[in-house]
């Protein structure tokens, strides 16, 4: 019997997908129009909720897959053996097969063969991974810079990155438009759209807005952080949403910074400001990781608790009440305890990993 239990979970915009514990690979998909659970058809009176039917990745067999990002139309899986695999819609390049078709079963990116790989991070049309040497690639769509290669062109195979040379990379994140790579002395590095200071990069030492001189608009080339505590804390875990940013520290407080239209800073308001935002509302507990949606920011307690806020519409944050810009508590319909082991957002999905919390009984 294969085990499925799934460990880690990625979301795009049109796709979701899944490893599980022996190292293969699930995708959710929406049926087909006019299927049972599926979107009704044209005229049709009631419309149905999609359900996502999960099914084995075909010609997977001799693979084990560790990791996987989707993007928007295309995703990415590392295996065991650091080889990257990627499928999908080639527009942009953002395979990384040296071309822009379109592949409808994962395909080796063969330029990274001489190297292992550790991550990949995809985000909706471009691709950032590390090697276990701390290189750093990317390809895909280059608009505002987000490759960091010091341009705005898109490439179609793995470009190798320059980043500062005081700084090792440990891992790397995508957003829409911009990327960031999380250093081993736990720096936050980024690139890209900085639209409402989402990266961190302008140069802000205290609770005063920035004037615009000391405002980065985009970088084309990976910056460190410069907006305090950003570039005083050390960063454990980032996620870059469509317009907003969340970074916890290692002493497990999380911090907001971009865009806050819909609350999801978590500052009680809707005001924006270009400073960090120290999240108040959860310092009952010890943030271990967060993940931001387009307009919503989700946080994870060490003890398995679940607190979203921001944009509320669709279901979004995951229960009943309407948007808030704090952060409230989620109840996940789960009888025993539970740890949860992946999260995963995008635009306003979001898919969580869980597990019995009674398996962590023993010491780590």
């Amino acid at each position: 019997m294969l085990n499925t239990e799934v460990v880690q979970v990625s979301a795009g915009r049109t796709q979701k997908a899944g490893v599980t514990k022996s190292g293969r690979l699930i995708l959710w998909e929406a049926p087909p129009v006019g299927a049972a659970g599926g979107p009704s058809l044209p005229g049709a009176t009631e419309q149905l909720q999609p359900q996502f039917v999960s099914r084995f990745l075909e010609g997977q067999s001799g693979v084990t897959i560790k990791h996987v990002s989707c993007g928007d139309l295309f995703t990415a899986c590392l295996t065991d053996r650091g080889i990257i695999m990627t499928f999908g819609s080639g527009s942009n390049g953002c395979l990384g097969h040296g071309n822009f078709t379109d592949v409808s079963q994962p395909k080796i990116v063969e330029a990274l063969l001489g190297y292992e790989m550790v991550q990949v991070a995809c985000g909706a049309s471009h691709v950032l991974a590390v090697s276990n040497e701390r290189e750093v690639f990317a390809w895909g769509r280059g608009d505002n810079g987000r490759l960091g290669l010091g341009t705005l062109e898109c490439h179609n195979s793995p470009q190798q990155v320059t980043i500062p040379p005081e700084h090792e990379a440990q891992g790397v994140i995508c957003g829409i438009d911009s990327s960031m790579v999380l250093t081993v002395k736990n720096q936050i590095l980024a690139c890209g759209s900085n639209r409402c200071n989402k990266l961190g990069l302008d140069l802000i030492n205290s609770a005063e807005e920035p004037s615009p001189e000391d405002q980065v608009e985009e970088a084309t080339v990976f910056m460190c952080a410069q907006s305090a505590p950003l570039n005083q804390e050390p960063i454990v875990c980032a996620d870059i949403g469509t317009a907003h940013s969340a970074a916890v520290t290692a002493s497990g407080h999380c911090y907001t910074f971009g865009s806050n239209q819909h609350g999801q800073l978590g500052t009680n308001s809707c005001r924006n400001s270009r400073v960090p935002h120290l999240v108040v509302g959860l310092q009952a507990m010890k943030v271990t990781v967060v993940a931001c949606g387009d307009a919503f920011t989700v946080a994870i307690g060490a003890d398995g608790e679940v607190c979203t806020w921001g944009k509320g519409a669709r279901g979004r944050l995951g229960r009943k009440d309407e948007e808030t810009g704090v952060p409230r508590p989620v109840q996940l319909e789960e009888t025993h305890p539970y740890l949860v082991t992946s999260v995963a957002c995008c635009h306003g999905n979001t898919l969580l990993a869980v597990k019995p919390a009674v398996e962590e009984s023993a010491p780590q």
